[in-house]
């Protein structure tokens, strides 16, 4: 999976943008092999004149929901090719735009084109078992209904006093379906469960807890939403591990509270070193790992328990105090 579907929603205009360029790459292929020269960045345009006929640049860009200097570069292009016609408007100071010959003979020949192109599009709509048309016009009503700045202002101001009222609290047994729920959620997303994953998450109290180490979790409201644990390695070496933010708490800087309070008690127990293990493709925690002061080590942990891991750290005390 790729760092945009890695960031989910927050990346859905990116990710959309990617899927239309790729759409318009594959339509305009498409069209070069039925003998076209009509491009897909075109579409909206010409078919709007060939639709209601000769119109305004301002018309059309109120019709098709574009800006006008948009429209405008556009038909500078397409006069200039040969593809539409000028005419002065009603206002003189305003172009009425109409088709070529040339345009009405091409998009007269791509009826066919269009017809299969449909076919093709209304079949993969239909294989997602999603009324996907219906989801884009909602998601256009809902920015014209509640406009997304707004929005966002209004969940930061709710974010920050949330932010503001989650507690860390140490391990307790009660805890424990929630350190396996937290993980669970994330692994899944990202890989598998593995058996050690499965053993450690199932008896943190045997595996983390009995030997020496600490588990803490982030709680708002009656609502767990984080955890972290330090797991002993061998006498004086820490692992930092398992550490978890549920989707809908990410971003809100607990995984960083998390770490720094793991980081904290790794130093009031005096130990020497702490290092984690982790995987390329988690490019946001990485960062985040760098930024509280893990080094990236060359190669990956001699003996790791995880299949997945590719990345090894080792955290370095800002203060000069390296561990060993």
């Amino acid at each position: 999976m790729g760092l945009i579907q890695d960031e989910g929603a927050l990346a859905l205009s990116s990710r959309l943008k990617l899927l239309s360029e790729r759409w318009y790459d594959q339509v305009d292929a498409a069209y070069r092999e039925h003998g076209s020269g009509l491009q897909s960045r075109w579409f909206p345009l010409l078919r709007a004149l060939q639709v209601q006929g000769p119109s305004t640049i301002g018309a059309l860009a109120r019709g098709l929901g574009l800006t006008h200097p948009a429209v405008s570069q556009l038909a500078n292009r397409l006069v200039r090719d040969g593809w539409l016609l000028t005419a002065p408007g009603a206002d003189r100071r305003e172009r009425r735009l109409a088709l070529s010959p040339k345009a009405e003979a091409e998009l007269l020949k791509a009826r066919p084109i269009w017809a299969a192109m449909r076919a093709s599009v209304e079949a993969r709509l239909a294989a997602t078992g999603v009324d996907v048309l219906a989801v884009l016009a909602q998601l256009e009503r809902g920015l014209d209904e509640d406009p997304f700045p707004a929005d966002v202002a209004r969940r930061c101001r709710e974010a920050s006093a949330g932010s503001a009222a989650v507690r860390l609290v140490s391990w307790s047994p009660d805890l424990q379906p929630h350190f396996y729920r937290l993980n669970a959620e994330w692994l899944s997303k990202y890989y598998r469960i593995e058996p050690f994953d499965h053993e450690v998450l199932s008896n943190p109290q045997k595996h983390i807890i009995d030997p020496g180490g600490t588990i803490l979790f982030a709680i708002l409201g009656d609502e767990v939403v984080g955890t972290c644990a330090l797991m002993l390695d061998a006498p004086g070496v820490y692992e930092l591990t398992k550490m978890a933010v549920t989707e809908a708490h990410q971003g809100l800087g607990l995984g960083r509270r998390l770490i720094e309070a793991a980081i904290d008690e790794f130093r009031r127990r005096d130990a020497q070193t702490l290092f984690l293990e982790t995987n390329s493709k988690l490019q946001t925690a990485i960062a985040l790992y760098r930024k509280v002061g893990f080094e990236q080590q060359p190669g990956i942990k001699p003996g790791s328990h995880y299949s997945r891991a590719d990345i090894y750290m080792i955290w370095r005390d800002p203060a000069g105090e390296a561990t060993r």
